[in-house]
């Protein structure tokens, strides 16, 4: 049997920026304080929606890729305020952030027909948060086999899609 190849060229920007401490939104956010929160600092750059990798943009919610995602079109829910858990959620950021998180979910069944989406919160570093200080939901599309050989002996995700392509892909179904 002979090794395979995967080659994915177009990786090598996104792979490499991943060592950075600041991630693929450097430009964006700049460098931040040891206790700065990099989705406020994101939200309040003065760049793109693109360049933020904003797919919607609501009145007390957002919807951001994911830039490090476990799959194509990973995406985050959020309150633009900085608070870090369901209790602090004002009633109206709380109706805002479900009713976001259904329509990511209806986004990602029309734009990938994945055969399963993951929804979830890790409230606080122990559940998984990396980033417990600001309350997200990620809404992650899920193939059978899609984690591959590759994640489980190899530790890296082989993602098929740009981040700007996924971007694109997003916002033209949300």
């Amino acid at each position: 049997m002979s090794l395979e190849h995967l080659w994915a060229g177009w990786r090598m920007a996104y792979v490499t920026s991943a060592a950075e401490t600041s991630g693929p939104q450097a430009s964006v956010i700049g460098e931040l304080g040891p206790t700065e929160c990099v989705f406020c600092a994101i939200l309040a750059a003065d760049a793109s929606e693109e360049e933020k990798l904003l797919v919607h943009s609501g009145n007390e919610v957002v919807v951001m890729l994911n830039a490090f995602p476990y799959a194509s079109g990973h995406m985050m829910v959020m309150p633009r305020r900085h608070l870090g858990q369901l209790d602090e959620l004002t009633a109206s950021e709380a109706a805002e952030l479900w009713a976001t998180v259904q329509r990511a979910v209806a986004v990602l069944q029309e734009a990938y027909r994945p055969e399963g989406v993951n929804v979830g919160l890790n409230l606080g570093r122990a559940a998984g948060a990396g980033i417990p200080a600001h309350l997200h939901v990620h809404a992650v599309p899920r193939w059978v086999g899609d984690t591959s050989f590759m994640t489980v002996t190899a530790s890296t995700r082989v993602l098929p899609e740009a981040l700007g392509d996924s971007l694109e892909r997003l916002r033209k179904s949300w």
